[in-house]
């Protein structure tokens, strides 16, 4: 097929998951001349993030699509902070809970139409330091100008590229969804819970309990191996398995019935090397994963597909050519680095606080428990009172870690 008769665009997004679909809506919005590529013409379901926090949520704004997303999501308004089955606080929330599935079929929504959806496979790409063609399963060919990888962890199109995986951290949590219901009572008493387990021995960080729609959805995050025993014990007796491992939930929660078939997914923390290519750029977990525990996933999404779309893409289109140099800038975006960084940090610090033994890590996780109640004490005074607003928050944003247990930027 001769150049001049290949389907000619600016960006061709491969991979239609949030990142790819935010980054089509965001491009397509701006007037950039873009393609979209993914085999599944309506995004199936995928046990993936299903809960956006309030800086979650402030990123979505960035993008410019949050009045698109948010009327399709569940908001919980105040969350239930417990531990050793008492409530130590009731803490004002501006969570909003949707399935993943639902997010981006609802940001695909929102891509106008002079972005073409082609829902068919992208099988290979060829990159230059001018344009780039993608070859998709039916034959055709694409030539644009930039390729912008979103495929998720899907490996194929990598290889093809030379781009390996550096595994930072194998299995490094495993995250459990299933829906929920009081037995015998029509309600819980809380509108979400989160709850942390009374034992490190246990390896688990923590379950969150929360609405989408009419369902009680929860989220539990382990520490575990997948063929640890207690994961089919999980599948075969939930209840009993579930509040084995936290017996003080079951006062909070009283009698519980699973409702839904329970996923599980593990997650091993990897970075991309050879990344620094000309004509393709790596976003979300193309590049490198986050931790489901804690709960970075989407900072990471929006921060990466918000700068790329937002800052670097006009400026590479402004000029010629699509070199390695000039992609560069991308990787290098501090504000990209900055948010790789907390989220690797983070991650590494909640499996060690919830986790390890000794002195030292139970003195930090007696303190994290005193700040919760005395910032709830504080708030029913000021409720109390009326004299001042509530109290807020702050974002939880993990001490330093020692040095031998941080890992690099990539």
């Amino acid at each position: 097929m001769r150049r001049q008769d290949l389907r000619q665009t600016d960006i061709a997004i491969v991979g239609g998951g949030t990142a790819g679909s935010t980054a089509a809506a965001m491009l397509g919005r701006a007037g950039i001349d873009a393609v979209l590529i993914d085999p599944h013409r309506t995004y199936p379901p995928d046990f993936r993030c299903e809960k956006l926090d309030a800086s979650q949520v402030l990123l979505l704004r960035k993008t410019g699509l949050a009045d698109a997303v948010l009327p399709a999501a569940t908001p919980d308004n105040e969350v239930w902070i417990a531990r050793l089955g008492r409530l130590v606080d009731r803490r004002p929330s501006h969570q909003y809970s949707l399935f993943y599935d639902t997010m981006v079929n609802t940001l695909r929504d929102a891509i106008p139409r002079n972005v073409p959806v082609l829902d068919t496979k992208a099988t290979a790409i060829r990159t230059s330091d001018d344009r780039q063609v993608v070859t998709l399963s039916s034959g055709e060919e694409i030539s644009a100008r930039l390729v912008v990888l979103a495929n998720g962890l899907n490996i194929g199109l990598r290889h093809t590229l030379g781009l390996t995986r550096d595994i930072i951290s194998t299995c490094h949590s495993i995250s459990i969804g299933f829906d929920m219901k009081p037995a015998g009572r029509r309600s819980f008493d809380f509108r979400a819970l989160t709850y942390f387990p009374e034992r490190v021995a246990e390896r688990v960080a923590y379950i969150t309990l929360f609405p989408i729609g009419a369902t009680m959805r929860a989220n539990l995050f382990v520490y575990r191996t997948m063929d640890d025993p207690w994961l089919q014990q999980l599948r075969k007796t939930p209840q009993q398995a579930l509040f084995a491992v936290m017996p003080g939930l079951q006062k909070l929660t009283g009698d519980i019935e699973i409702t839904s078939f329970i996923k599980v997914r593990p997650v091993d923390l990897y970075v991309t090397r050879g990344h620094q290519q000309a004509g393709v750029v790596l976003v979300g977990d193309a590049f490198a994963t986050s931790c489901p525990a804690a709960g970075t996933g989407m900072n990471k999404v929006f921060t990466d597909v918000e700068r790329l779309c937002n800052v670097h893409i006009p400026s590479w289109l402004a000029a010629p050519g699509m070199a390695a140099e000039k992609i560069a800038a991308f990787y290098d975006d501090p504000v990209k680095q900055a948010c790789e960084e907390y989220c690797i940090d983070k991650a590494f610090y909640l499996r060690l606080i919830s986790t390890e033994p000794g002195p030292i890590w139970a003195a930090r996780r007696a303190a994290k428990f005193l700040g919760h109640r005395g910032l709830g004490m504080l708030r029913r005074l000021q409720t109390r009172f009326a004299a001042t607003p509530p109290v807020a928050t702050p974002p939880a944003v993990p001490p330093e870690l020692p040095s031998r247990l941080r890992t690099p930027h990539p």
